[in-house]
């Protein structure tokens, strides 16, 4: 078996450098990724993986399995990158022969046995003693709170637990990212947006649905608000956030605008309140905004100019207060307000999802529902600047989407092993048999890779960069997600196939991970590869 060979690893990942650069100038000359889509959409995907396989460079000098898991992890990226090539060598502008020189690498690290000996390598994460506090108090929280409702609510659909929310709060979760002078923990510097990641994906681990994703939609708003927030509307609303006072949801998606968002339709009109106060109504539909019913405010993204031609700089972002619902469900009239001589209401229908349960999204109908000027963010200087304001939350909210899936990840690679270790099969327990370690040392080597990717991709947030970064690492590790689940499934047998064990909402739950915070192919083309080739 092959002896790790980081200079060997360092060429894999020159090679494949090489080839997305030829790749984006033909791209760039070609009229760009509107113009080449399915070109473009394989770019991104091959850019984002050898980014990952480069910041694995730095992990892989710290030790024996470091290097183990970067070899592995640079020879698989080349791999994926020439199944994308071939036939359509010169659409990337390169020769047939490019991957000639990487033949011998790909042997030794892609040989079974060498990834077979990797099955229960995980890697150590090497992180600071303050890093480690934080990964102890929420695992031991997800194990301890989270996992016991995990099973329950996907399978009834049930709500998030109140006693998780209180929880969470309790050990401060809701305030990681909220600064100290307005009652959270964040103080800058690179430890907020690492304790974030880690954070998220220890409570995703126990459940994407209860867990993962009840700290990102009040960390979007969160942002937005130390973003374009007046002082007032700081000291009001990030203080109740961080305590979980006010829960939040976003509702920015439309039915016919998804990632589309300069087209929305949703209008926030000037209107006069009961006692004449300044405010505005809001009319329209908003759709897939998830943990509407139980939210205390939405965080929503609506037209303040009618002059549509301004696109995305005719939004405005406001706070929008409500009543708490159930999952079933609200319809909510705003009593004591009347705009025409007409109460404000608010509809929310679910919608019901195989997967991702406990959050639930709704469609929600808005007719003539006030809120007071106040609760736009950034007041008039915030008109027109919503989009901006919201892209402050979504980017972070992209970082912590790829750490949701490692979470994911990581509890589906660990209940693949333990099965696959108690099972036997034909007289041996699966997991003596090389297929299933070779399995196994794949999803150990993707998982180690993505969540080095995503710590490092925190470090450049936590200095105002990494935006393109952000979203690379998310397309990137929640399609590894799918693979990962699908065949942690597969190890299971029929067994994975029952809702009676873990795996099975594990898959179900990770082919969310690719469509939302960002569709994968409108991630790829507007944002990747635009900004690639430019």
């Amino acid at each position: 078996m092959s002896t790790p060979d980081l200079t060997a690893a360092a060429g894999l990942v020159d090679l494949a450098d090489s080839v997305v650069k030829a790749a984006l100038a033909k791209l760039q000359a070609e009229g760009g990724p509107d113009a080449n889509q399915v070109v473009a959409y394989d770019i991104a995907h091959a850019a984002s993986a050898a980014a990952t396989a480069r910041v694995l460079l730095d992990y892989g000098a710290k030790g024996d399995a470091e290097a183990a898991i970067t070899c592995a992890f640079a020879a698989d990226m080349v791999h994926d990158l020439i199944t994308r090539v071939a036939g359509r060598e010169s659409l990337w502008d390169v020769a047939a022969d490019v991957f000639d020189p990487a033949r011998p690498a790909l042997a030794a690290y892609r040989d079974p046995a060498f990834l077979a000996s990797l099955a229960s390598t995980e890697g150590p994460r090497h992180l600071d003693a303050d890093m480690e506090l934080v990964q102890d108090t929420f695992r031991s929280f997800a194990a301890n709170v989270v996992a016991p409702h995990a099973e329950h609510v996907h399978r009834t659909n049930g709500d998030v637990p109140e006693e998780v929310i209180a929880g969470l709060a309790e050990i401060g979760a809701f305030g990681l990212s909220v600064p100290a002078e307005y009652g959270g923990f964040s103080e800058g510097g690179d430890s907020e947006y690492v304790a974030m990641v880690i954070a998220t994906e220890e409570l995703s681990r126990a459940s994407l649905g209860i867990g993962g994703s009840l700290i990102t939609r009040p960390e979007i708003l969160t942002r937005a608000l130390v973003k374009g927030g007046t002082e007032e509307q700081k000291l009001e609303w990030l203080p109740k956030l961080a305590t979980a006072e006010v829960m939040a949801a976003v509702a920015v998606t439309e039915p016919d605008y998804g990632s589309d968002v300069a087209g929305l339709k949703v209008t926030a009109t000037p209107a006069p309140g009961p006692d004449g106060s300044a405010g505005y109504v809001i009319n329209g539909v908003k759709t897939w905004c998830t943990f509407a019913a139980r939210a205390n405010v939405l965080m929503l993204l609506a037209r303040t100019d009618p002059d549509r031609s301004k696109s995305h700089r005719g939004l405005s972002l406001f706070i929008v207060p409500k009543p708490q619902g159930d999952g079933h469900g609200f319809q909510f009239t705003q009593d004591g307000i009347t705009i025409n001589g007409q109460h404000g209401k608010m509809e929310g229908r679910p919608i019901d999802t195989i997967g991702y349960r406990g959050m639930h999204s709704y469609e929600v109908a808005l007719e003539n529902w006030w809120v007071p000027a106040d609760h736009l963010i950034g007041g008039e200087d915030g008109l027109g600047r919503g989009f901006y304001y919201q892209m402050e939350g979504f980017e972070n909210g992209r970082l912590q989407t790829a750490a949701r899936a490692i979470g994911v990840m990581q509890a589906a690679y660990a209940e693949a092993l333990d099965y696959a270790s108690n099972r036997k099969v034909f007289g041996s327990n699966i997991v003596e048999y090389q297929l299933t370690q070779a399995k196994l040392g794949r999803m150990a080597v993707l998982i180690q890779a993505a969540r080095q990717s995503a710590y490092h991709v925190a470090t450049l947030m936590a200095k105002g960069e990494g935006a393109t970064e952000a979203s690379m690492v998310k397309a990137y590790v929640c399609k590894a997600a799918e693979w990962v689940t699908r065949e942690a499934m597969q190890i299971h047998g029929g067994m994975g196939y029952a809702e009676e064990f873990t795996v099975s909402r594990l898959f179900v739950d990770a082919r969310v991970l690719s469509i939302f915070e960002g569709a994968d192919e409108t991630l790829c083309l507007k944002v990747i590869a635009r900004r690639l080739v430019s």
